[in-house]
């Protein structure tokens, strides 16, 4: 009797070489339509999404066919917003069904190098957005991550050096600007509802950030802080616990996008999480209400939400894009809506709207598969039982039953 067992886990961190797919059996959400195409197939060629159809009568030549076994084929997750500065992280995060990530910052431009390393194939995925050094009023150690910041170690405050961070973040090979509005909610001694940048500070960097081509995402919980950064030209706000209705109107009205991270409030109130101290315990719980009705102010008024897990893929880390998702439907979304916050619209947000968040024809192959119909029940984006990014099978614990 020959045995062949189930391959796990294949996480390949070495040159991978293009494998053309044929995927079978399977029932597609395709992130366009609240609906599913039952008994599909998918062709995957170099990469890409080469057909979708109805599955085919003779398997094609030259192709790899998996059988789905009847499961759920979606998007790969988009998470908008997330610190992995290194390769154990980038593989938990794929693990996790997150195909492609927007950084919010590493201290020494690991995020630029975690892209480039995608793009070239030497790692299945993630892809990156990179953020590199976070535009900040006080750097700290990350001093360190360039030669050129040793002259911003007293601070970042003037336009100039305001301005020269930007410019060192764009010669660095960043995608996109991250900077401060308000202080952290986890460190105990810093109040989340204080501002930091003015409205005129805010717009050096996004009028700097756009000479490089640059969109800049904005921390903000407070609203105060996070109305400055709308004003300012912010392309995004990243937390917006404490958003009015009237600051959230106004980010409607000029398309800014939030990404609410209400998981990581979520883990602030939870004795034992990433943040655990017991001043941050007591303000993850007042936060927490605050943040939800923010998060229903924007369902309501039509702000585009995309999904952000704000951790680092820590051995212990538990906050996941699919988590985030989850607690979406619980303020108001449809399944429909959250799954497109994870996908369709996180694309959008990071400006590949035209290569992923879709299953579509031409579009990078970025999907997983799911146990459930995630349209009838969002838990399933739990349990992913493959992933494939840019083409490259990632994670596969298919089948569970033992063949002869």
């Amino acid at each position: 009797m020959k045995l062949l067992t189930t391959v796990l886990l294949i996480f390949v961190f070495t040159t991978i070489n293009s494998q053309n797919l044929y995927l079978k059996n399977i029932h597609v959400f395709d992130g366009n339509n609240n609906s599913i195409s039952e008994n599909s197939a998918i062709k995957i060629k170099n990469g890409t999404i080469e057909w979708i159809g109805k599955q085919l009568s003779e398997y094609p030549k030259n192709y790899t066919v998996i059988d789905g076994l009847g499961y759920y084929m979606m998007p790969g997750m988009i998470d908008a917003h997330t610190h992995i500065s290194n390769l154990k992280a980038a593989e938990r995060a794929l693990s996790s069904g997150v195909t492609t990530v927007r950084s919010a910052s590493t201290s020494s431009y690991q995020d630029v190098a975690l892209a480039n390393l995608s793009k070239t194939g030497v790692i299945p995925g993630p892809d990156f957005i990179s953020a590199g050094v976070y535009v900040s009023p006080n750097l700290g150690e990350t001093i360190l991550a360039d030669s050129r910041l040793s002259v911003l170690s007293n601070g970042v405050r003037t336009d100039d050096e305001l301005r020269l961070l930007v410019q060192i973040n764009a010669d660095r090979g960043v995608d996109v600007i991250k900077t401060r509005g308000t202080e952290r909610a986890g460190l105990p001694e810093t109040d989340p509802r204080q501002q930091t940048y003015t409205t005129a500070q805010l717009k050096v960097v996004v009028d700097e950030a756009a000479k490089h081509n640059l969109k800049v995402m904005v921390h903000a919980h407070g609203d105060e802080g996070a109305r400055a950064a709308v004003e300012a030209g912010a392309f995004s706000i990243e937390h917006g616990t404490y958003l009015s209705r009237e600051t959230l109107t106004l980010m409607k009205v000029k398309g800014v996008f939030l990404v609410p991270t209400i998981i990581t409030i979520e883990d602030l109130k939870i004795p034992g999480g990433e943040y655990s101290n017991s001043t941050l315990e007591l303000r993850g719980k007042f936060m927490m209400p605050e943040v939800e009705k923010a998060v229903k102010n924007a369902i309501a008024l039509g702000v585009k939400i995309a999904t952000g897990a704000d951790n680092d893929y820590s051995a212990e880390s538990t906050t996941r894009v699919s988590l985030e998702a989850e607690h979406l439907v619980r303020l108001g979304m449809t399944n429909f809506q959250a799954l497109q916050s994870a996908t369709k619209i996180a694309a959008e947000l990071l400006g590949l709207e035209d290569k992923t968040g879709t299953i579509e024809v031409g579009k990078e192959a970025d999907l997983i598969l799911l146990p459930k119909n995630p349209l009838d029940n969002i838990m399933a984006l739990q349990d992913v039982l493959m992933v494939i990014s840019n083409g490259q099978v990632a994670l596969k614990r298919i089948p569970f039953k033992l063949t002869d």
